[in-house]
Protein backbone atom coordinates (compact mmCIF):
# COMPACT_ATOMS: atom_id res chain seq x y z
CA UNK A 1 0.00 0.00 0.00
CA UNK A 2 1.32 3.55 -1.07
CA UNK A 3 1.44 6.87 0.87
CA UNK A 4 -1.16 9.36 -0.07
CA UNK A 5 0.77 12.33 -2.13
CA UNK A 6 0.21 14.73 0.29
CA UNK A 7 1.59 12.41 3.00
CA UNK A 8 4.73 12.39 1.16
CA UNK A 9 5.00 15.82 -0.06
CA UNK A 10 4.84 16.75 4.53
CA UNK A 11 7.53 14.22 5.19
CA UNK A 12 9.90 15.35 2.52
CA UNK A 13 9.30 19.31 3.87
CA UNK A 14 9.22 18.11 7.49
CA UNK A 15 12.65 18.15 8.27
CA UNK A 16 13.36 21.41 6.89
CA UNK A 17 10.28 22.66 8.87
CA UNK A 18 11.85 21.39 12.10
CA UNK A 19 14.92 22.58 11.65
CA UNK A 20 13.52 26.05 11.35
CA UNK A 21 12.04 25.96 14.51
CA UNK A 22 13.85 25.55 17.87
CA UNK A 23 12.28 24.70 21.08
CA UNK A 24 13.87 26.28 24.10
CA UNK A 25 13.06 26.08 27.89
CA UNK A 26 13.11 29.33 30.15
CA UNK A 27 13.01 29.73 33.71
CA UNK A 28 11.50 33.30 35.04
CA UNK A 29 11.03 33.84 38.48
CA UNK A 30 9.16 36.79 40.21
CA UNK A 31 9.91 38.82 43.14
CA UNK A 32 6.54 39.38 44.41
CA UNK A 33 8.06 40.54 47.91
CA UNK A 34 8.85 43.94 46.96
CA UNK A 35 8.14 46.63 44.08
CA UNK A 36 11.81 47.80 42.53
CA UNK A 37 9.30 51.02 40.77
CA UNK A 38 6.19 52.81 40.22
CA UNK A 39 4.23 53.94 37.77
CA UNK A 40 1.72 56.94 37.69
CA UNK A 41 -2.01 55.62 37.64
CA UNK A 42 -2.37 57.13 34.33
CA UNK A 43 0.68 55.60 33.10
CA UNK A 44 -0.16 55.30 29.17
CA UNK A 45 -0.47 58.64 27.35
CA UNK A 46 -0.31 59.69 23.76
CA UNK A 47 -0.23 63.00 21.53
CA UNK A 48 -2.18 65.34 19.91
CA UNK A 49 0.17 67.72 17.68
CA UNK A 50 -0.42 70.48 15.55
CA UNK A 51 1.15 69.61 12.59
CA UNK A 52 -1.11 70.74 9.38
CA UNK A 53 -1.35 67.98 6.78
CA UNK A 54 1.40 70.04 4.65
CA UNK A 55 3.73 68.19 6.91
CA UNK A 56 5.68 66.08 4.77
CA UNK A 57 8.72 64.11 4.66
CA UNK A 58 10.80 61.38 2.15
CA UNK A 59 8.03 62.59 -0.39
CA UNK A 60 4.87 61.70 2.13
CA UNK A 61 2.21 63.58 3.75
CA UNK A 62 1.12 61.17 6.59
CA UNK A 63 -0.93 63.63 8.37
CA UNK A 64 -3.96 64.19 7.26
CA UNK A 65 -6.90 66.69 9.32
CA UNK A 66 -5.12 65.19 12.64
CA UNK A 67 -3.85 68.99 14.05
CA UNK A 68 -5.19 70.12 17.39
CA UNK A 69 -6.66 72.77 14.66
CA UNK A 70 -8.71 71.05 12.42
CA UNK A 71 -8.90 67.61 14.13
CA UNK A 72 -12.22 66.66 13.43
CA UNK A 73 -13.96 66.04 17.29
CA UNK A 74 -17.49 64.50 16.34
CA UNK A 75 -15.97 61.29 14.75
CA UNK A 76 -17.58 58.31 16.77
CA UNK A 77 -14.44 56.20 16.96
CA UNK A 78 -12.42 59.32 18.42
CA UNK A 79 -14.49 59.30 21.62
CA UNK A 80 -14.66 55.93 22.19
CA UNK A 81 -11.12 54.89 21.45
CA UNK A 82 -10.03 57.30 24.01
CA UNK A 83 -13.13 56.41 26.74
CA UNK A 84 -11.76 52.65 26.52
CA UNK A 85 -8.87 53.47 28.53
CA UNK A 86 -10.79 55.34 31.35
CA UNK A 87 -8.90 58.31 31.75
CA UNK A 88 -6.42 58.65 28.54
CA UNK A 89 -3.55 60.79 29.49
CA UNK A 90 -3.23 63.04 26.60
CA UNK A 91 -0.23 65.63 25.75
CA UNK A 92 -0.99 68.38 23.38
CA UNK A 93 2.24 69.70 21.96
CA UNK A 94 5.06 68.71 19.20
CA UNK A 95 7.64 70.72 17.59
CA UNK A 96 5.25 73.60 15.82
CA UNK A 97 4.42 74.88 19.73
CA UNK A 98 6.91 77.29 19.85
CA UNK A 99 5.24 78.72 16.87
CA UNK A 100 1.41 79.30 18.03
CA UNK A 101 -0.20 82.05 19.79
CA UNK A 102 -3.45 82.24 21.14
CA UNK A 103 -6.23 84.81 20.19
CA UNK A 104 -6.93 85.88 23.68
CA UNK A 105 -6.70 88.90 26.16
CA UNK A 106 -4.12 91.44 24.15
CA UNK A 107 -3.73 89.85 21.12
CA UNK A 108 -4.80 91.77 18.22
CA UNK A 109 -2.55 89.94 15.01
CA UNK A 110 -4.98 87.90 12.85
CA UNK A 111 -5.67 84.80 13.77
CA UNK A 112 -4.23 82.32 10.51
CA UNK A 113 -3.38 78.54 10.72
CA UNK A 114 0.24 77.74 9.94
CA UNK A 115 1.13 78.07 6.73
CA UNK A 116 4.45 77.08 4.21
CA UNK A 117 7.23 79.63 5.09
CA UNK A 118 10.66 78.61 3.90
CA UNK A 119 12.77 80.93 6.55
CA UNK A 120 10.48 79.76 9.21
CA UNK A 121 11.18 77.31 12.16
CA UNK A 122 10.36 73.73 10.68
CA UNK A 123 9.54 75.52 7.21
CA UNK A 124 6.40 76.66 8.59
CA UNK A 125 4.73 80.51 9.71
CA UNK A 126 3.81 81.48 12.82
CA UNK A 127 0.11 79.79 13.60
CA UNK A 128 -2.79 80.69 15.82
CA UNK A 129 -5.47 79.24 18.25
CA UNK A 130 -8.59 80.41 18.57
CA UNK A 131 -10.39 80.13 21.86
CA UNK A 132 -13.92 78.99 19.89
CA UNK A 133 -11.55 76.22 19.12
CA UNK A 134 -10.00 75.90 22.66
CA UNK A 135 -13.56 75.85 23.84
CA UNK A 136 -14.65 72.79 21.66
CA UNK A 137 -11.22 70.96 22.62
CA UNK A 138 -12.05 70.96 26.22
CA UNK A 139 -15.41 69.86 25.74
CA UNK A 140 -14.48 67.03 23.95
CA UNK A 141 -11.77 66.49 26.57
CA UNK A 142 -14.30 66.63 29.72
CA UNK A 143 -16.82 63.81 27.52
CA UNK A 144 -14.08 61.83 26.71
CA UNK A 145 -12.33 61.87 30.72
CA UNK A 146 -8.77 62.84 29.10
CA UNK A 147 -6.01 64.14 31.52
CA UNK A 148 -4.67 66.81 29.60
CA UNK A 149 -0.58 68.40 28.75
CA UNK A 150 -0.57 71.47 27.03
CA UNK A 151 2.60 72.40 25.84
CA UNK A 152 3.15 76.15 26.28
CA UNK A 153 5.23 78.03 23.85
CA UNK A 154 8.60 79.04 25.01
CA UNK A 155 9.83 80.68 22.44
CA UNK A 156 7.80 83.85 22.39
CA UNK A 157 9.68 87.06 22.90
CA UNK A 158 13.45 85.58 22.37
CA UNK A 159 15.20 86.69 19.42
CA UNK A 160 16.69 84.07 16.89
CA UNK A 161 20.97 84.60 17.59
CA UNK A 162 22.06 81.57 15.65
CA UNK A 163 21.47 78.83 13.04
CA UNK A 164 19.36 77.39 16.44
CA UNK A 165 20.33 79.65 19.16
CA UNK A 166 17.71 81.71 20.31
CA UNK A 167 18.70 84.30 23.55
CA UNK A 168 16.51 86.73 25.52
CA UNK A 169 14.04 86.52 28.08
CA UNK A 170 10.47 84.48 27.61
CA UNK A 171 7.51 86.94 27.14
CA UNK A 172 5.15 85.45 29.01
CA UNK A 173 2.37 87.57 28.53
CA UNK A 174 0.17 85.77 25.64
CA UNK A 175 0.58 82.66 27.86
CA UNK A 176 -0.45 83.92 30.89
CA UNK A 177 -3.85 85.49 29.13
CA UNK A 178 -4.00 82.15 27.98
CA UNK A 179 -4.24 80.06 31.11
CA UNK A 180 -5.93 82.71 32.67
CA UNK A 181 -9.09 82.71 29.97
CA UNK A 182 -8.51 78.33 30.60
CA UNK A 183 -8.84 79.05 34.35
CA UNK A 184 -11.80 81.12 33.79
CA UNK A 185 -13.52 78.97 32.26
CA UNK A 186 -13.13 76.11 34.20
CA UNK A 187 -11.24 73.91 32.14
CA UNK A 188 -9.19 71.41 34.11
CA UNK A 189 -5.46 71.37 32.70
CA UNK A 190 -4.11 68.53 34.53
CA UNK A 191 -0.06 70.11 33.59
CA UNK A 192 1.62 72.59 31.52
CA UNK A 193 4.78 71.93 29.91
CA UNK A 194 7.33 74.52 29.04
CA UNK A 195 8.69 74.45 25.50
CA UNK A 196 9.70 71.58 22.85
CA UNK A 197 12.96 70.50 21.82
CA UNK A 198 14.97 73.19 23.08
CA UNK A 199 16.83 71.22 25.27
CA UNK A 200 21.14 70.45 24.66
CA UNK A 201 21.44 70.90 21.02
CA UNK A 202 18.25 71.32 19.95
CA UNK A 203 15.82 70.53 17.50
CA UNK A 204 15.39 73.27 15.28
CA UNK A 205 15.50 75.43 18.38
CA UNK A 206 17.71 75.71 21.54
CA UNK A 207 17.91 77.45 24.58
CA UNK A 208 20.93 78.41 27.18
CA UNK A 209 19.66 75.83 30.17
CA UNK A 210 20.36 78.89 32.57
CA UNK A 211 18.20 81.06 30.94
CA UNK A 212 15.39 78.12 30.80
CA UNK A 213 15.60 77.45 33.96
CA UNK A 214 14.85 81.11 35.07
CA UNK A 215 11.76 81.40 33.05
CA UNK A 216 10.44 77.85 34.29
CA UNK A 217 10.80 79.50 38.00
CA UNK A 218 8.94 82.57 36.02
CA UNK A 219 6.04 80.23 35.03
CA UNK A 220 6.60 78.39 37.99
CA UNK A 221 5.31 81.54 39.88
CA UNK A 222 2.75 82.54 37.59
CA UNK A 223 0.82 79.11 38.02
CA UNK A 224 0.76 79.94 41.50
CA UNK A 225 -0.46 83.37 41.19
CA UNK A 226 -3.19 82.24 38.45
CA UNK A 227 -4.08 79.15 40.09
CA UNK A 228 -4.43 80.67 43.63
CA UNK A 229 -8.25 80.59 43.95
CA UNK A 230 -8.93 77.53 41.33
CA UNK A 231 -8.15 73.80 42.50
CA UNK A 232 -6.64 71.94 41.54
CA UNK A 233 -3.26 73.62 40.39
CA UNK A 234 -1.65 72.18 37.81
CA UNK A 235 1.60 70.78 37.68
CA UNK A 236 4.43 72.41 35.98
CA UNK A 237 6.50 70.04 33.63
CA UNK A 238 9.99 70.57 31.55
CA UNK A 239 11.83 70.89 29.63
CA UNK A 240 9.87 68.21 26.97
CA UNK A 241 13.69 67.82 25.00
CA UNK A 242 15.96 65.06 24.57
CA UNK A 243 18.12 63.75 27.59
CA UNK A 244 21.52 66.03 27.63
CA UNK A 245 23.08 65.29 30.87
CA UNK A 246 24.96 68.44 31.15
CA UNK A 247 22.10 70.58 30.27
CA UNK A 248 19.67 68.95 32.27
CA UNK A 249 22.25 68.98 35.53
CA UNK A 250 22.56 73.08 35.12
CA UNK A 251 18.63 73.46 34.43
CA UNK A 252 17.30 71.57 37.63
CA UNK A 253 20.56 73.49 39.12
CA UNK A 254 18.83 76.58 38.47
CA UNK A 255 15.55 75.69 38.63
CA UNK A 256 15.39 74.75 41.93
CA UNK A 257 13.89 72.64 44.39
CA UNK A 258 9.98 72.42 44.44
CA UNK A 259 9.97 74.14 40.72
CA UNK A 260 9.24 71.04 38.59
CA UNK A 261 7.06 68.73 38.69
CA UNK A 262 8.11 65.99 36.41
CA UNK A 263 11.17 65.91 34.16
CA UNK A 264 9.90 65.11 30.22
CA UNK A 265 12.70 63.41 28.04
CA UNK A 266 11.86 62.56 24.58
CA UNK A 267 12.82 59.07 22.45
CA UNK A 268 12.95 58.69 18.89
CA UNK A 269 15.57 55.47 19.06
CA UNK A 270 14.54 54.18 16.18
CA UNK A 271 16.22 56.54 13.87
CA UNK A 272 14.65 57.90 10.43
CA UNK A 273 11.21 56.60 9.25
CA UNK A 274 12.76 56.38 5.44
CA UNK A 275 15.36 53.87 7.40
CA UNK A 276 14.73 50.59 5.51
CA UNK A 277 15.71 48.58 7.99
CA UNK A 278 13.26 49.82 10.88
CA UNK A 279 12.08 46.09 11.21
CA UNK A 280 15.35 44.60 11.80
CA UNK A 281 16.05 47.13 14.30
CA UNK A 282 12.67 46.51 15.87
CA UNK A 283 13.28 42.69 16.27
CA UNK A 284 16.64 42.65 17.89
CA UNK A 285 17.43 43.32 21.57
CA UNK A 286 20.83 44.57 21.04
CA UNK A 287 19.42 47.54 19.40
CA UNK A 288 16.35 47.91 22.10
CA UNK A 289 18.72 47.52 24.99
CA UNK A 290 20.55 50.93 23.71
CA UNK A 291 18.16 53.15 24.97
CA UNK A 292 18.39 51.71 28.50
CA UNK A 293 21.64 53.95 29.46
CA UNK A 294 19.10 57.28 28.78
CA UNK A 295 16.86 55.50 31.30
CA UNK A 296 19.69 55.55 33.49
CA UNK A 297 21.80 58.62 33.47
CA UNK A 298 18.22 60.44 33.47
CA UNK A 299 17.49 58.68 36.82
CA UNK A 300 21.04 59.40 38.10
CA UNK A 301 20.31 63.60 37.33
CA UNK A 302 16.76 63.18 38.95
CA UNK A 303 18.72 61.21 42.36
CA UNK A 304 21.60 63.75 42.15
CA UNK A 305 20.27 66.97 40.82
CA UNK A 306 16.40 67.24 41.13
CA UNK A 307 14.98 64.16 43.74
CA UNK A 308 11.87 66.46 44.08
CA UNK A 309 10.94 65.75 40.66
CA UNK A 310 10.10 62.38 38.63
CA UNK A 311 10.59 61.55 34.94
CA UNK A 312 8.59 61.31 32.10
CA UNK A 313 8.92 60.11 28.49
CA UNK A 314 6.88 63.63 27.40
CA UNK A 315 7.12 62.45 23.59
CA UNK A 316 8.00 58.69 21.70
CA UNK A 317 7.31 57.53 18.19
CA UNK A 318 10.41 55.11 17.81
CA UNK A 319 10.99 56.75 14.40
CA UNK A 320 11.48 60.08 13.48
CA UNK A 321 9.61 62.36 11.18
CA UNK A 322 6.65 60.90 10.87
CA UNK A 323 7.50 57.22 11.51
CA UNK A 324 8.03 54.41 9.22
CA UNK A 325 5.79 53.45 6.60
CA UNK A 326 4.30 50.55 7.19
CA UNK A 327 6.02 49.55 9.77
CA UNK A 328 5.30 51.97 12.72
CA UNK A 329 1.14 51.56 12.33
CA UNK A 330 2.01 47.41 11.93
CA UNK A 331 2.08 44.70 14.12
CA UNK A 332 5.31 44.48 14.16
CA UNK A 333 6.00 47.93 16.01
CA UNK A 334 4.33 46.61 19.25
CA UNK A 335 7.82 44.79 20.12
CA UNK A 336 9.37 48.37 20.35
CA UNK A 337 6.47 49.99 21.88
CA UNK A 338 5.43 47.36 24.36
CA UNK A 339 9.54 46.48 24.97
CA UNK A 340 9.71 50.50 26.11
CA UNK A 341 6.76 50.65 28.07
CA UNK A 342 8.30 47.79 30.18
CA UNK A 343 11.68 49.26 30.08
CA UNK A 344 10.93 53.20 30.88
CA UNK A 345 8.44 51.46 34.23
CA UNK A 346 11.70 49.57 35.35
CA UNK A 347 13.46 52.66 35.64
CA UNK A 348 11.14 54.51 37.27
CA UNK A 349 9.12 56.33 34.83
CA UNK A 350 6.17 57.65 35.77
CA UNK A 351 4.00 58.25 32.27
CA UNK A 352 5.01 57.24 28.86
CA UNK A 353 3.83 59.50 25.90
CA UNK A 354 3.61 57.74 22.70
CA UNK A 355 3.55 60.34 19.63
CA UNK A 356 0.96 60.06 18.63
CA UNK A 357 -3.01 59.39 19.39
CA UNK A 358 -3.59 60.17 16.05
CA UNK A 359 -1.12 61.59 13.09
CA UNK A 360 1.20 60.65 11.10
CA UNK A 361 2.43 57.20 10.44
CA UNK A 362 3.08 56.31 14.59
CA UNK A 363 -0.65 56.98 15.41
CA UNK A 364 -2.45 54.78 17.29
CA UNK A 365 -5.59 55.07 15.30
CA UNK A 366 -5.32 55.42 11.32
CA UNK A 367 -4.79 58.98 10.34
CA UNK A 368 -8.02 58.60 7.51
CA UNK A 369 -10.51 56.33 9.23
CA UNK A 370 -9.79 56.52 12.75
CA UNK A 371 -9.41 52.50 12.93
CA UNK A 372 -7.03 51.30 15.88
CA UNK A 373 -4.04 50.09 14.56
CA UNK A 374 -2.31 46.95 16.35
CA UNK A 375 -0.46 49.28 19.16
CA UNK A 376 -3.63 50.68 20.20
CA UNK A 377 -4.74 47.84 21.34
CA UNK A 378 -1.20 47.00 22.81
CA UNK A 379 -1.47 50.08 24.48
CA UNK A 380 -4.96 48.99 26.02
CA UNK A 381 -4.14 46.00 27.06
CA UNK A 382 -1.71 47.44 29.23
CA UNK A 383 -3.33 49.92 30.51
CA UNK A 384 -5.86 47.35 31.98
CA UNK A 385 -3.51 44.75 32.70
CA UNK A 386 -0.41 45.87 33.77
CA UNK A 387 -0.56 48.03 37.44
CA UNK A 388 1.73 50.86 39.15
CA UNK A 389 3.78 48.30 40.82
CA UNK A 390 6.65 46.93 38.45
CA UNK A 391 8.48 43.54 40.02
CA UNK A 392 11.59 42.05 39.49
CA UNK A 393 12.16 39.29 36.95
CA UNK A 394 15.08 37.32 36.78
CA UNK A 395 15.88 34.33 34.10
CA UNK A 396 18.31 32.23 32.13
CA UNK A 397 16.32 33.10 29.17
CA UNK A 398 17.84 34.33 25.86
CA UNK A 399 18.17 38.31 25.01
CA UNK A 400 15.31 37.25 22.66
CA UNK A 401 12.81 36.62 25.12
CA UNK A 402 11.97 39.55 27.21
CA UNK A 403 9.88 39.43 30.32
CA UNK A 404 8.27 42.37 32.31
CA UNK A 405 6.16 41.95 35.40
CA UNK A 406 4.00 44.19 36.86
CA UNK A 407 1.43 43.49 39.85
CA UNK A 408 -2.14 43.30 38.49
CA UNK A 409 -3.94 46.06 38.01
CA UNK A 410 -7.09 46.99 40.45
CA UNK A 411 -7.05 42.88 41.35
CA UNK A 412 -4.81 40.50 43.49
CA UNK A 413 -2.07 38.78 41.57
CA UNK A 414 0.90 39.37 38.96
CA UNK A 415 0.83 40.10 35.46
CA UNK A 416 3.96 38.75 32.95
CA UNK A 417 4.68 40.29 29.67
CA UNK A 418 6.69 38.20 27.45
CA UNK A 419 7.81 39.49 23.96
CA UNK A 420 9.35 36.97 21.53
CA UNK A 421 11.84 38.79 19.09
CA UNK A 422 12.89 35.34 18.28
CA UNK A 423 11.54 34.37 14.44
CA UNK A 424 12.47 30.71 15.07
CA UNK A 425 12.46 29.65 18.87
CA UNK A 426 9.80 28.92 20.26
CA UNK A 427 9.93 29.22 24.11
CA UNK A 428 8.13 27.02 27.05
CA UNK A 429 8.00 28.94 30.02
CA UNK A 430 8.35 27.99 33.48
CA UNK A 431 7.20 31.10 36.13
CA UNK A 432 8.31 30.69 39.74
CA UNK A 433 7.96 32.41 42.93
CA UNK A 434 11.25 33.86 44.61
CA UNK A 435 9.95 33.04 47.31
CA UNK A 436 9.63 29.57 46.88
CA UNK A 437 12.72 29.37 45.03
CA UNK A 438 14.27 30.88 48.32
CA UNK A 439 13.16 28.22 50.67
CA UNK A 440 13.95 25.59 47.83
CA UNK A 441 17.24 26.40 47.01
CA UNK A 442 19.01 23.81 49.10
CA UNK A 443 16.86 21.00 48.65
CA UNK A 444 18.02 18.23 45.98
CA UNK A 445 16.63 16.53 43.19
CA UNK A 446 17.09 14.28 40.27
CA UNK A 447 14.20 14.32 38.57
CA UNK A 448 12.08 17.60 36.94
CA UNK A 449 8.84 18.31 39.01
CA UNK A 450 6.43 20.05 37.30
CA UNK A 451 5.65 23.65 38.41
CA UNK A 452 2.60 22.59 40.12
CA UNK A 453 4.13 20.09 42.49
CA UNK A 454 7.26 22.52 42.76
CA UNK A 455 4.83 25.10 44.57
CA UNK A 456 3.26 22.72 47.18
CA UNK A 457 6.49 21.37 48.00
CA UNK A 458 7.43 24.78 49.08
CA UNK A 459 5.35 28.19 49.99
CA UNK A 460 3.25 28.18 47.13
CA UNK A 461 2.93 31.44 44.68
CA UNK A 462 -0.97 31.05 44.82
CA UNK A 463 -1.21 31.07 48.44
CA UNK A 464 -1.54 28.60 51.26
CA UNK A 465 -4.87 27.24 51.01
CA UNK A 466 -4.58 25.96 47.26
CA UNK A 467 -7.91 24.70 47.45
CA UNK A 468 -9.68 27.65 47.95
CA UNK A 469 -8.73 29.16 44.59
CA UNK A 470 -9.05 28.29 40.82
CA UNK A 471 -5.55 27.02 39.65
CA UNK A 472 -5.94 28.80 36.29
CA UNK A 473 -4.29 31.64 34.60
CA UNK A 474 -5.47 34.49 31.79
CA UNK A 475 -3.51 34.45 28.33
CA UNK A 476 -3.16 37.33 26.02
CA UNK A 477 -1.51 36.14 22.80
CA UNK A 478 -0.96 38.60 20.20
CA UNK A 479 0.24 37.92 16.73
CA UNK A 480 -0.19 39.14 13.28
CA UNK A 481 -2.86 38.11 10.66
CA UNK A 482 -1.52 35.73 8.18
CA UNK A 483 1.66 35.57 9.87
CA UNK A 484 2.62 39.17 8.17
CA UNK A 485 4.94 41.19 10.72
CA UNK A 486 3.87 44.07 8.32
CA UNK A 487 0.19 43.35 9.19
CA UNK A 488 -2.11 46.25 10.52
CA UNK A 489 -4.50 43.58 11.63
CA UNK A 490 -3.94 42.09 14.97
CA UNK A 491 -5.11 38.72 16.26
CA UNK A 492 -5.97 38.50 20.29
CA UNK A 493 -5.84 34.37 20.93
CA UNK A 494 -6.58 33.47 16.97
CA UNK A 495 -9.51 36.48 16.57
CA UNK A 496 -8.61 39.72 14.80
CA UNK A 497 -9.14 43.04 16.79
CA UNK A 498 -11.78 45.08 15.13
CA UNK A 499 -14.39 47.82 15.78
CA UNK A 500 -18.08 46.41 16.06
CA UNK A 501 -20.00 47.67 13.57
CA UNK A 502 -21.16 50.46 15.83
CA UNK A 503 -17.82 51.46 15.98
CA UNK A 504 -17.19 50.20 19.50
CA UNK A 505 -13.97 48.81 20.85
CA UNK A 506 -13.94 44.72 21.21
CA UNK A 507 -13.67 43.12 24.11
CA UNK A 508 -10.38 41.80 25.13
CA UNK A 509 -11.06 38.48 26.23
CA UNK A 510 -8.43 36.43 27.80
CA UNK A 511 -8.35 32.64 27.73
CA UNK A 512 -8.52 30.81 30.81
CA UNK A 513 -5.82 28.36 30.90
CA UNK A 514 -5.36 25.65 33.68
CA UNK A 515 -2.31 26.12 35.74
CA UNK A 516 -1.25 22.67 35.45
CA UNK A 517 -1.09 23.41 31.07
CA UNK A 518 2.15 24.26 29.88
CA UNK A 519 2.90 27.93 29.35
CA UNK A 520 4.43 28.52 25.86
CA UNK A 521 5.39 31.13 23.57
CA UNK A 522 5.59 31.40 19.89
CA UNK A 523 8.20 33.06 18.13
CA UNK A 524 7.29 36.49 17.12
CA UNK A 525 4.59 36.78 19.42
CA UNK A 526 3.42 38.69 22.83
CA UNK A 527 1.90 37.25 25.42
CA UNK A 528 0.45 38.95 28.57
CA UNK A 529 -0.32 36.06 31.23
CA UNK A 530 -2.36 37.62 34.23
CA UNK A 531 -1.79 35.17 37.67
CA UNK A 532 -4.74 35.78 39.65
CA UNK A 533 -3.65 33.93 42.68
CA UNK A 534 0.04 34.65 42.85
CA UNK A 535 1.10 35.82 46.46
CA UNK A 536 2.68 38.91 46.24
CA UNK A 537 2.81 40.71 49.44
CA UNK A 538 4.78 43.53 47.43
CA UNK A 539 1.68 44.56 45.87
CA UNK A 540 -0.33 44.77 48.64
Amino acid sequence: MGFPPFLLIFLALCPAFLAQIVVEDTEFVIDGTVKIAETDDNYICATLDWWPKEKCNYNECPWGSTSLINLDLSHPFLANSIQAFNHLRLRLGGSLQNRILYAVGNFESPCHPFTKQGDGLFGFSKGCLLMDRWDELNSFFNKTGALVTFGLNALHGRQRTGKRAWEGNWDSSNARDFISYTISKGYQIHSWEFGNELSGKGIGAKVDAEQYGKDVIHLNNLIDQLYKHFQPRALLLAPGGFYDKEWYDTFLEVSGPGTVDALTHHIYNLGPGSDHDLVNKIINPLYLNKIADTFSNLTQTIEINGPWTSAWVGESGGAFNNGGHNVSNTFVNSFWYLDQLGMAAKYHTKVYCRQTFIGGNYGLLDTHTFIPNPDYYSALLWRRLMGRGVLAVSSNASSYLRSYAHCTRDRAGVTLLLINLSNQTHYGVNVESSVSTTLDVNKKSNHKRSFVHHLKKTLSWIGSKSSDVTLSREEYHLTPQDGNLQSKTMLLNGKPLQLTEIGDIPSLSPVLVNLKSPLSVAPLSIKFIVFPNFNSPGCR
